[in-house]
């Protein structure tokens, strides 16, 4: 958060990465020891896969359709000197992957409207909305569906 550097005239009603509601979810299953996040750390509020090793989870890979996505849970560091705030868990610390749900997640690549699929982006897992079956260059389809739309840079909310 860091110090307060302007105030908003209404609240905003969510942060990417928050559960969007009380419908069941479920995350992917781990072995012994978890999930643990891989080289460069995980962004939180993006999707992401679970590598060869069925251990390490990066938020990037050459063109699968990721294992799920990982929520907000207050497992980020902030360990950069003088830093104010992060969504990246480092390396090597426990992460889950959430498979089902309903989440806050922002639109990156124009706006998201209620009804389209979300696409996750091969290189980083930060979400895009589109038309399902769509070929979106870079992207990968997911089974989440958008079910509250947002303008870009906002939070929309996708469920599975």
């Amino acid at each position: 958060m860091g110090f307060q550097n302007r105030t908003n005239l209404d609240l905003p009603y969510a942060v990417a990465g928050d559960f969007a509601g009380s419908n069941p979810r479920a995350s992917y299953p781990s072995g012994e020891g978890g999930h643990v996040a891989g080289a460069g750390g995980v962004t939180v509020a993006r999707f992401a896969w679970i590598q060869a090793d069925g251990k390490t989870v990066l938020n990037a890979d050459a063109s699968a359709v990721p294992h799920g996505f990982i929520h907000r849970e207050q497992q980020a560091l902030i360990t950069a000197f003088l830093g104010e705030s992060t969504n990246l868990v480092p390396v090597g610390l426990p992460i889950t992957v959430m498979r089902t749900g309903d989440y806050y997640v922002t639109a990156t690549v124009g706006a998201a409207t209620a009804g389209q699929k979300a696409f996750a982006k091969l290189t980083d897992g930060t979400m895009q909305a589109a038309a399902a079956g769509a070929t979106v260059s870079g992207y990968v389809e997911t089974p989440f569906t958008i079910t509250r739309g947002a303008l870009v840079g906002e939070v929309a909310v996708m469920t599975l």
